[in-house]
């Protein structure tokens, strides 16, 4: 029975719908890797249920290659990155290559030691910087919008302009003569919104 050739895949993610992958898609290609062994996920790595994701884990065995552009295709979580590392390349046996770190590249490595700790540490350390940034942005974005609210900025859908009606409206409210439900429908709003007004 002939050997079985090795394969190299690529893995090729962005977070929403809007954004492009042609980046990573010309990056792969570049690299080498046929369209065919090119797998593509448009959704959060919060998360590891995707679906093309799944589909390349079955699909590697000892001694391929895994593409990917940057550490950070492979999820979003410090902790995540490492175990989907450990999968890919202890469990499957399989290269890794990431194309924006060139520490990152397991192929030449596979019987060296010392270059396979090397690309762990250097794996483990920038998975450690990209957590704490997101956490820093995060921390930052909070104190911003803290800072802003504190010289009265405010937040969320402005408020609605009250009819030149509303007066009249909300006296004929005050007097019980209509429900807050019929002022609202003759001012055209939900009756909560004419509550708010009216409170």
């Amino acid at each position: 029975m002939p050997k079985r050739q090795s394969q190299t895949y690529g893995y090729v993610r962005v977070s929403t719908r809007e954004q492009n992958e042609d980046r990573q898609l010309v990056a792969m290609r570049n690299f080498g890797v046929m369209d065919s062994g090119i797998f593509l996920d448009k959704q959060s790595g919060k998360d590891f249920h995707r679906q093309a994701y799944r589909k390349l884990l079955k699909k590697l065995k000892p001694g391929d290659t895994l593409v990917i552009k940057s550490i950070d295709r492979l999820g979003r979580d410090y902790g995540e990155i490492l175990e989907q590392w450990r999968i890919i390349t202890k469990a499957k046996q399989t290269s890794v290559v990431v194309l924006d770190i060139p520490l990152l590249d397991t192929r030449q490595k596979e019987r060296d030691l010392t270059g396979t700790l090397i690309a762990d540490l250097v794996l483990q350390i920038l998975s450690y910087v990209a957590q704490q940034e997101r956490e820093f942005i995060r921390q930052r974005q909070a104190e911003g919008i803290e800072a802003a609210k504190a010289r009265g900025v405010k937040f969320g859908r402005p408020s609605m302009e009250r009819p030149e009606t509303f007066s009249e409206v909300w006296e004929a409210w005050k007097r019980n003569e209509i429900s807050a439900r019929e002022a609202g429908r003759q001012l055209n709003v939900h009756y909560k919104t004419f509550q708010a007004w009216a409170g």
